[in-house]
């Protein structure tokens, strides 16, 4: 068998170079690698590299460097250039080149938990975007979204950076303090946040029953043992007598193509499809379910941290198995990576894009995402962004600062009678009362140690599924699914 490795790329020692792989194709022995494989990996070139001109081309471009340059050039960091350069020039933010200690933290991110920050980028026109926090990591407690453009790390500009170069200026030490600077959709002016690095876990699955017999199973990501463990606590929540099932994948960025497919046979009758795999040739490469169908409903929570392999699930259960979606409109990855790092002989690794995915129905939904079934928004507070911590508030102050306190004061139910930014008594009577239940100093100054505490409390609100409008809903419609089911004849 192949050995099966994720392809994901996380945040990991702060961030390694990210893109969504919806595929697991590292570590595969030369001769398939090189295009003797079967099936996809069969349309993988087999040529040689450059011809005689363009090695000339190359070679005296190098030579030409190193005898004019005004400065000692490190060869290595030339071809290495070089090679960043090739893959820039696809245009393709999921293929990338990753230098020999960039390949190894990936490799070592594989097995288990890792420190980092915890999140899925990509580079998009030269800025560093992120795709989605992982769940309970540094990032996603520290407020990143999914859609956030990384400006600057510790005063250090991301801009027009190459991923690997980007993401070694984030890169550090467990308990070190990354300062980023994120650009928001909706936010006038960046927004400052300071997350400390920290183990992240990789556990993928988590399960829960509701006491009205509706199962509650969340993945993380589709890592290498996603499959087994999903089946594992479904399994569990079966034997528990299961009426229905809520399945929740969002800010899940993707991860291995053959963990989705394993998990999606679970539900997906037999000979259904679950998803097709085009190459550049058009070839299609049907999988097929040698599953068969659950006797209990089904919806799957997305939103627009849902990518990749999360997205293959998505489309396959509502195509093929009658799920229902619920959430928000997912993030549109649908293209598949495989990794090269035998061929380059010195543990660099060239990720590249070897083919597109498309749903059961034949619909690519690259760069257009998937449309629940049932639109659902969570409220407002969920993502408001955090307060700059270096200035202080108070009466007559207006700002989007300002407007972000209000809400989350609002949230917590210290009504401020406001959310447009002004910073009238009302709001000051209620950063006095929040002030007061929480042990500060209570002069309705909104201050450092102010805002940090509102986070916080906002935070544990959010934690709290009462509040989660999209897992309410699908609870909903899985209770009402069961309902119908039960009045029928």
């Amino acid at each position: 068998m192949l050995k099966k490795r994720t392809v994901v790329f996380l945040m990991v020692a702060a961030m390694l170079c990210g893109v969504l792989i919806t595929m697991a194709l590292t570590q595969l022995p030369a001769a398939q690698q090189t295009g003797d494989g079967e099936g996809l990996l069969a349309s993988i070139s087999n040529r040689s590299g450059l011809d005689d001109a363009e090695a000339r081309k190359l070679g005296t471009a190098l030579d030409l460097i190193e005898d004019n340059y005004y400065k000692d050039v490190d060869r290595s960091k030339l071809v290495d250039g070089a090679i960043n350069g090739m893959m820039e020039a696809l245009g393709d933010p999921y293929s990338n080149y990753m230098g020999e200690e960039s390949a190894k933290q990936f490799t070592e991110s594989i097995a288990g938990s890792f420190s980092g920050i915890g999140a899925e980028v990509s580079s998009q026109d030269g800025n560093v975007v992120v795709v989605s926090p992982i769940k309970g990591s540094p990032a996603d407690k520290a407020g990143i979204r999914a859609k956030d453009t990384i400006l600057s790390v510790n005063g250090e500009s991301l801009q027009g950076l190459d991923l690997n170069a980007a993401v070694a200026k984030i890169r550090g030490p467990k308990g070190s303090k990354a300062v980023l600077k994120i650009k928001r959709a909706g936010s006038d002016e960046p927004i400052e946040l300071v997350i400390v690095r920290d183990d992240v876990s990789l556990e993928t699955v988590t399960a829960r029953m509701e006491k009205d017999g509706i199962g509650i199973i969340e993945i993380t990501q589709f890592s290498s043992n996603t499959g087994e463990r999903f089946t594992e606590e479904l399994e569990k929540l079966e034997e528990q007598g299961m009426k229905g099932l809520v399945i929740d994948v969002r800010n899940n960025p993707g991860g291995v193509l053959s963990e989705v497919i394993g998990i999606t046979e679970n539900f997906v009758p037999k000979g259904k499809l679950i998803v097709q795999v085009e190459d550049k040739d058009k070839k299609r490469e049907k999988h097929v379910s040698n599953g068969q169908a659950k006797p209990y409903p089904i919806t799957v929570l997305m939103n627009k941290g849902s990518a990749s392999a999360s997205e293959i699930l998505a489309g396959a259960l509502q195509e093929s198995a009658g799920a229902t979606l619920v959430g928000e409109h997912s993030f549109g990855k649908g293209t598949v990576q495989t990794s090269f790092e035998k061929q380059l002989g010195d543990g660099s690794l060239l990720k590249v894009t070897i083919a597109k995915w498309l749903t059961p129905n034949g619909t690519w939904i690259h760069e257009k995402g998937i449309e629940p079934d049932i639109k659902v928004d969570q409220p407002e507070y969920f993502t408001v962004a955090p307060i700059d911590k270096k200035k202080t508030y108070k009466y007559d102050a207006n700002s989007s600062d300002v407007k972000n306190a209000q809400i989350m004061l609002e949230a917590l139910g210290f009504d401020p009678g406001r959310t447009d930014g002004y910073f009238d008594r009302a709001t000051e009577k209620a950063v006095k009362s929040f002030q007061s239940k929480h042990k500060l100093k209570s002069d309705g100054v909104l201050n450092s140690a102010t805002a940090e505490s509102l986070e916080a409390a906002l935070i544990e609100k959010i934690q709290d599924p009462k509040v989660d409008n999209q897992l309410n809903r699908g609870l909903s419609e899985v209770r009402k699914e069961i309902a119908a089911r039960a009045s029928k004849p």
